[in-house]
């Protein structure tokens, strides 16, 4: 089968690799239908972060089982199924409490198992991490285009407004206009916050944002940004996402929290190991700070419940769409800035 292979900074190829295989029988083999490149993975590919040659990339799968193993319970052979990025077997105390991605039995794909951009992947602990989506929608692609988010960036962008404790009525503030700064917007919104205030510099994206129901938008940096939306806050929003995972975004939500509030991280951190945070100002502002990999997997179900219902539609932050042999361009697309988030159809 064809899977899209890191070879170097800058070079993802599609290569031929073996097959995959029941290898336990909570396992279940699942034909790709759809994958997507996520903006955590440009790291290793701009060379930011190491990342072995050779190895599978991808974590966001959607797809048709095609075997199962002995003890698989929950799906069959047929059906149409959602994987969060985290796998999880759904019956361990973390699993029980909600944290599925520090499943005492899981990992991530591309970790303990196949990358999603490929032909098929191995599915472990398949009872607990794949997801059957509802029969009627098999032949409805914007509907499933709409689910498919529900992977990893709408789930991401839900938990930070969670651990940010958005309510009816409240303003929140996103930091980040990438696909999760907007799924974001979405999800605050989705929880009824009166005013959103969405911060980033990059002007097509911002536009996206105020379609997802940003009532503001904020397009200066640094301390510009800060003042303008501490002018209009006065003083601050209790509710503040941080969607990008920098330094320099995590102290701009620290400075924008008002105090009593709450920040929602949910930016995968990189560059140094945040040095330069400003903790004294969150110590002395009494905010709490909640945040982490979404726990993709404990918000599918009430999600896909409102995407049913036509009450949410994510598939607007997918601004370009490839096949398998598209994949190297969709890096080179997200990392030029070219398009937002690529969706891969195989």
């Amino acid at each position: 089968m064809r899977a899209a292979i890191f070879h170097g900074t800058e070079d993802i190829r599609i290569d031929q690799v073996p097959d995959p295989k029941i290898e336990a029988p909570t396992d279940a083999i699942v034909r790709i239908t759809r994958t997507a490149i996520c903006g955590s993975d440009l790291w290793f590919y701009r060379g930011h972060q190491a990342y072995s040659p050779g190895s599978r990339t991808g974590h966001e799968p959607m797809g048709v089982v095609e075997e199962v193993g002995a003890s698989v319970r929950t799906v069959k052979p047929g059906d149409l199924v959602l994987a969060p990025f985290a796998i999880s077997d759904g019956t361990c105390e973390f699993c029980h409490a909600g944290i599925h991605t520090s499943c005492s039995h899981g990992g991530f794909w591309a970790g303990i198992t196949d990358g999603a951009p490929g032909e098929f992947v191995r599915a472990p602990q398949a009872d607990g991490t794949l997801v059957s989506v509802p029969e009627h929608t098999h032949d409805n692609d914007p509907l499933l285009d709409a689910l498919f988010p529900l992977t990893d960036v709408m789930g991401t962008g839900h938990h930070a407004a969670v651990c940010a404790g958005v309510e009816r009525g409240a303003t929140a503030v996103v930091i980040g206009d990438g696909a999760v700064g907007l799924c974001g917007v979405l999800a605050a919104r989705r929880l009824g916050a009166e005013r959103i205030i969405a911060v980033g510099h990059h002007a097509d994206r911002l536009e996206k944002a105020s379609a997802f129901g940003a009532t503001d938008v904020v397009d200066s940096q640094g301390d510009d940004a800060v003042q303008s939306i501490l002018d209009m806050t006065r003083g601050g929003a209790r509710h503040v996402l941080e969607c990008v995972g920098s330094t320099s975004a995590m102290n701009q939500a620290i400075q924008l929290v008002r105090p009593g509030g709450s920040i929602g991280y949910v930016g995968v951190p990189h560059g140094p190991a945040h040095d330069g945070l400003n903790i004294m100002t969150l110590f002395f502002k009494n905010v709490s700070f909640r945040g982490g990999p979404a726990p993709v997997r404990a918000y599918m179900e009430e999600l896909m419940a409102d995407v049913l219902d036509g009450k949410l539609d994510p598939a607007p932050v997918f601004d370009k769409t490839v096949g398998l042999d598209g994949i190297p361009e969709g890096y080179a697309a997200m990392h030029n800035r070219e398009a937002l988030k690529v969706l891969v159809k195989p």
